[in-house]
């Protein structure tokens, strides 16, 4: 089983995105028995709050739901629950070295693996929840193509 765990800052508008998409596609691709996927962020201001009204219109529009998602907060313990830490930012990236450092390299940015790398920008700032949708989706297809052609999963 493949573990991933998505991060950004509060875990109400990218983080989740990112969970629900990734569930979405491997739904689709017929991969979810193999996948746990889950979020988290790296501040506690957010924790136990539902995902923030945009985001979740933004999947809903996409047929996606996040029914019941509370925010949670990343933790050291994290790390060794989960395969791939993927943040949402390089901010969030440096968040989690200082918490439970990356001794096994989990710890990437989602669109470092697009032949784009790059931050997603947090729409709860840009107000633009349709890019961000559009840039976690792109993320989340190029890490399965990575486990793909990397024999992760088959």
């Amino acid at each position: 089983m493949v573990k991933v765990l998505f991060v950004c800052l509060g875990n109400i508008c990218r983080s989740p995105m990112a969970e629900f998409i990734m569930k979405d596609i491997v739904r689709r691709e017929g991969y979810s028995s193999r996948f746990f996927i889950a979020s988290a962020g790296t501040s506690a201001e957010e924790e136990g709050n539902p995902v923030y009204p945009p985001a979740r219109a933004e999947l809903s529009k996409h047929g996606i739901s996040c029914e019941g998602k509370r925010a949670e907060q990343y933790t050291a313990k994290d790390y060794a629950l989960y395969d791939y830490i993927l943040a949402m930012e390089d901010w969030h990236v440096r968040s989690i070295l200082r918490v439970s450092g990356d001794p096994l390299r989990k710890v990437k940015r989602l669109l470092d693996y697009t032949e784009a790398p790059a931050d997603i920008d947090d729409p709860w700032y840009t107000r633009d929840f349709a890019r961000a949708y559009r840039e976690i989706e792109k993320g989340c297809s190029a890490f399965l193509s990575y486990l793909k052609e990397s024999g992760k999963i088959s």
